[in-house]
């Protein structure tokens, strides 16, 4: 069975989705995912939809549930790179994504969930530490 590949990135866990897909597979990526942000202890998850040219009901309910699972884990969960027809498919299904937050490419995604969880860099982190 084909996997898509989850990296992790500091807190962060990145997902690249570069196929379509079908149930089995988006099932068989939520399990996965919310198993990392268990086992990795996580504070975000980016999901990059760029290469997804179609997204039915189904799909956007699993990105739905990743997100709901995640933020109970204490996981914030960033949307990037959807494409214009898939927005316009999600409105007309009438999926609002609740709890998904959305940003127009990865590294924007990051720093939104950068601020979502409150991260400092390391040199602004030290500047805190010496004014407390």
């Amino acid at each position: 069975m084909d996997k898509i590949p989850i990296l992790k990135m500091g807190e962060f866990l990145l997902v690249t989705i570069q196929v379509d897909l079908y149930d089995r597979l988006a099932l068989a990526l939520e399990n996965d995912l919310i198993n990392m942000v268990s086992k990795t202890e996580a504070r975000g998850v980016l999901i990059d939809i760029s290469a997804v040219s179609i997204v039915d009901s189904f799909m956007g309910r699993i990105l739905g549930n990743i997100a709901s699972m995640s933020k109970i884990m204490d996981a914030e969960t960033v949307v990037v790179g959807m494409q214009p027809a898939v927005a316009i498919t999600l409105v007309e299904l009438g999926l609002t994504l609740t709890g998904v937050h959305t940003a127009l490419d990865v590294e924007k995604g990051m720093e939104l969930l950068r601020n979502k969880i409150g991260y400092l860099p390391k040199e602004e982190e030290d500047l805190y530490d010496d004014i407390i």
